[in-house]
């Protein structure tokens, strides 16, 4: 109403809402809620308004239906026991719409991988449907989500024994790690390996303890995770082990003032056992 009022007011500002368009996605909260904020550009809201339009609708893909309705038209006795609110229901069509992108396999490969949800767990919590999986970004699923991600075909779903570690081998035959050796190592080490760096398992690469250009192999007990910086770090005089299935960095002795060698920010399960041992 406003701009037909005053037709000849000032123009918008292409250069303004450039600099102000952002989405944010916020840390994970203490319930498991997660906050998105920011500013969509015109473009934007104009993409996202007929998804929301149709896959927001009341009836629409709904998770507490048995087969939810999430293409076509709702049958009248979902939509009538739709009880969601407005908010609610985008947010499942959000969750829908990134669903759809991902089962596409249109967005290509990340650092190795086709982009998926990769999640890792335990046999023991996976049996008794209790605790939460890891995501390659960090966060905590609870295990009754994972099932029910996993219902829609998680790709890479990571189950592994809390008490055993099996390694796997494929001497010399690539320089790049095959898609098994990182899947295992997004489970290892959760993220960049560190001290002091928070990138999670997405925004990392693989890197060889040894250096490849030295003779190292394309083995998972000889390869950790880390950001592209500290991957770069790591080729200069730094020294990255693994003892126990934990990773270390050893600085070079010119800049080593006695800091943290191991970096327990993806793993705090560790530094809260270590802190059970030492009171003990």
């Amino acid at each position: 109403l406003a701009t037909a009022i005053d037709q000849d007011g000032p123009a918008p500002d292409d250069r303004e809402r450039a600099r102000k368009r952002e989405i944010h996605l916020g840390p994970q909260g203490p319930d498991g809620m997660s906050r998105i904020t920011g500013w969509l550009d015109p473009q934007g809201r104009a993409t996202w308004e007929p998804a929301l339009a149709k896959l927001a609708a009341p009836g629409m893909c709904n998770p507490e239906d048995c087969e939810p309705c999430t293409s076509g038209t709702p049958s009248q006795a979902q939509i009538d026991g739709d009880t969601r609110s407005l908010g609610q229901r985008q947010h499942d069509a959000f969750v829908a719409i990134g669903r759809t992108g991902l089962a596409s396999g249109e967005l290509g490969q990340h650092n190795g991988l086709p982009v998926t949800v990769i999640v890792s767990t335990t046999v023991q919590d996976l049996e008794k449907a209790a605790g939460s999986g890891v995501s390659a970004g960090g966060t905590l699923v609870p295990m009754a989500d994972l099932i029910r991600m996993a219902s829609h075909a998680i790709h890479y779903l990571v189950v592994f024994d809390k008490h055993t570690n099996e390694a796997l081998y494929c001497g010399r035959s690539k320089r790049i790690a095959p898609k098994a050796h990182r899947i295992v190592l997004h489970s290892r080490d959760r993220g960049c390996t560190k001290p002091g760096c928070t990138v999670p398992g997405y925004g990392t690469q693989v890197h060889h303890v040894n250096g490849w250009a030295t003779g190292a192999h394309t083995n998972i007990d000889e390869e950790v995770l880390a950001c592209g910086a500290d991957n770069r770090l790591a080729e200069e005089g730094w020294t990255v082990t693994i003892r126990n299935g934990v990773v270390e960095w050893i600085p070079p002795p010119e800049v080593d003032v006695g800091q943290a060698r191991i970096n327990y920010f993806h793993h705090p399960e560790r530094l809260l056992a270590q802190e059970g041992d030492d009171a003990a």
